[in-house]
C-alpha cells in the first residue's frame, strides 16, 4: 500500500522566522527545502514519492514574486492526489519586520522594482509583500511571530504538525492588550474587564496556571459568566467551521498583562474541549518569561 506523502508548505512574511520553522520541521524529521520555486513544486512532489519520503517541509516567500499565485491551486490539486497537506503562513506587524531588517541588515527581496535599478523603501516594499502574499494567506494556518522568540516558534510548530490533520484544533492563546493583539487570532475575546488577581497581594506574582489564582477566578461570578459566554459561542460555531473545512481555529484571549485571567481561561477552555476536540494552547506572554535564553529576534 502505498504511503501518504505529508507535506508541510511554509509561507509568509521575509523576515517573520521561516528559517527558524523550517530548522524546527528538520528536527522533527521532515525533508527541508527552502525557497523552492512554485514551478518545481509538482515535479518535486512526484519525485519525493518516488523516492519513498515520508515527510516534506518547503518555504515559499516573496523571493518567487512572479509565481507565488500558483501556490493555492497547486496545494488543492495535491490534495486532491491524497497528498496530506499543511500549509502554514507566518506573519508579523510591519514595525516588527522593518526592526529586523534593520538589525540584520539584509536587502527586502522586493526592494527592487521589476528588477530595475530604482528601489522602494522598507516599509513599501513590506506593504508590496502582503498584498503578493494575500490569496496565500487567506488560505493558510497564520502564526504571528511578532512577539515571540524563536525557541517559542519552533514549538508553536511542532506541535501544529503533530496534529490530526484530517480534524479541526481549537488553539486557544492568552496576551497582554498592553504588547499589541496577535495577527493570528481568528476570534479575540478581551476580559480586561474581570477582577484582577493583580491586586490580591497573595496572587500577584502568580498565574492563571497556579491554583491559588484559579480558585480566586472561579469563585467570581463575572468570570464564570465570561467562561459560558466564551464555550457557548465556540460550541454554537464549531459544525459551521467543520463544514467549512478548517483545519484550525484560533480564538485568542487577551487581558492587560496576560499572565492571570486570559491565561486561567486558555486553560479552562483547553479542559473543557479537549474532551471532544484537538486543542492546543499558547500563553504567549508565560511562554516568554519559560525561555529566558532563547535569541530574542527571528530573520527570515
Amino acid at each position: 500500500m502505498k504511503s501518504i506523502l505529508e507535506m508541510v508548505v511554509i509561507t509568509g512574511m521575509s523576515g517573520s522566522g521561516k528559517s527558524v520553522a523550517l530548522n524546527a520541521l528538520e528536527d522533527a524529521g521532515y525533508y527541508c527545502v527552502d525557497n523552492l520555486p512554485p514551478e518545481l513544486l509538482p515535479p518535486f512532489v512526484l519525485l519525493q514519492e518516488q523516492l519513498g519520503t515520508h515527510k516534506v517541509a518547503i518555504a515559499m516567500d516573496g523571493r518567487s514574486a512572479t509565481s507565488l499565485h500558483f501556490v493555492p491551486g497547486q496545494l488543492k490539486h495535491l490534495r486532491s492526489q491524497g497528498v496530506a497537506v499543511r500549509s502554514l503562513f507566518l506573519d508579523a506587524k510591519t514595525e516588527t519586520l522593518v526592526r529586523r531588517f534593520s538589525e540584520t541588515r539584509r536587502f527586502h527581496p522586493l526592494s527592487r522594482i521589476d528588477g530595475s535599478d530604482q528601489h522602494r523603501t522598507l516599509v513599501d516594499a513590506i506593504e508590496a509583500e502582503r498584498e503578493l502574499l494575500y490569496d496565500i494567506r487567506e488560505q493558510a494556518h497564520v502564526l504571528d511571530t511578532s512577539m515571540i522568540v524563536s525557541s517559542q516558534l519552533q514549538g508553536y510548530v511542532k506541535s501544529l504538525v503533530s496534529a490530526p490533520l484530517n480534524q479541526l484544533t481549537l488553539v486557544f492563546e492568552s496576551f497582554a492588550f498592553k504588547r499589541s493583539v496577535p495577527l493570528d487570532a481568528d476570534y479575540v475575546f478581551d476580559v480586561r474587564m474581570l477582577p484582577n488577581p493583580h491586586y490580591e497581594p497573595g496572587l500577584r506574582h502568580l498565574t492563571g496556571q497556579d491554583e491559588g489564582v484559579a480558585n480566586y477566578l472561579r469563585s467570581q461570578v463575572q468570570v464564570n459568566e465570561m467562561f459560558h459566554h466564551i464555550e457557548h459561542f465556540i460550541s454554537y460555531w464549531l459544525p459551521a467551521l467543520v463544514k467549512d473545512h478548517r483545519s484550525y481555529v484560533t480564538v485568542a484571549i487577551g487581558c492587560t498583562g496576560g499572565q492571570h485571567r486570559s491565561v486561567y481561561l486558555v486553560e479552562a477552555l483547553t479542559f473543557r474541549f479537549g474532551k471532544q476536540w484537538n486543542t492546543l494552547k499558547r500563553h504567549r506572554e508565560l511562554d516568554t518569561k519559560t525561555r529566558p535564553h532563547a535569541p530574542a529576534g527571528l530573520s527570515s
